[in-house]
């Protein structure tokens, strides 16, 4: 396996969808990766060379990915639930902020139900 910014990423797929395994690289961001180090998007990770590699890293070495990435969203989180915004309030609480309902819907940031509706004796 090929470990490209400490992440070991499938050698039997594409380059380009490999990349997709590491935090934070998308499908589009992956084929800019490769166009700046020049690398064909259908090669498999099998078949690249080190070179090709060293160049796929050098390459994200300017995007925030893995560790990095996970801080930088924990701390605007984390800054947003002190300061008391709206977002952080809603951050606190579980629930979803970006303004949807919540009636019906939002079961992922809710959590499984807590009815206890006529209990039998």
């Amino acid at each position: 396996m090929a470990r490209i910014a400490g992440v070991d990423i499938p050698r039997d797929k594409r380059v380009v969808i490999s990349l997709t395994y590491v935090y934070g690289i998308g499908k589009s961001t992956a084929q800019e990766v490769l166009k700046q180090a020049e690398v064909s998007e259908d090669t498999r990770v099998r078949d690249l060379t080190e070179d090709e590699l060293a160049r796929i890293r050098q390459a994200l070495e300017q995007y925030s990915v893995e560790g990095d990435l996970r801080r930088e969203i924990s701390l605007n989180v984390k800054r947003l639930i002190e300061i008391g915004s709206y977002r952080g309030i809603r951050h606190r609480r579980g629930l979803p902020l970006r303004g949807q309902k919540t009636k019906n819907n939002s079961r992922t940031r809710k959590g499984p139900r807590k009815t206890m509706a006529n209990k039998k004796k």
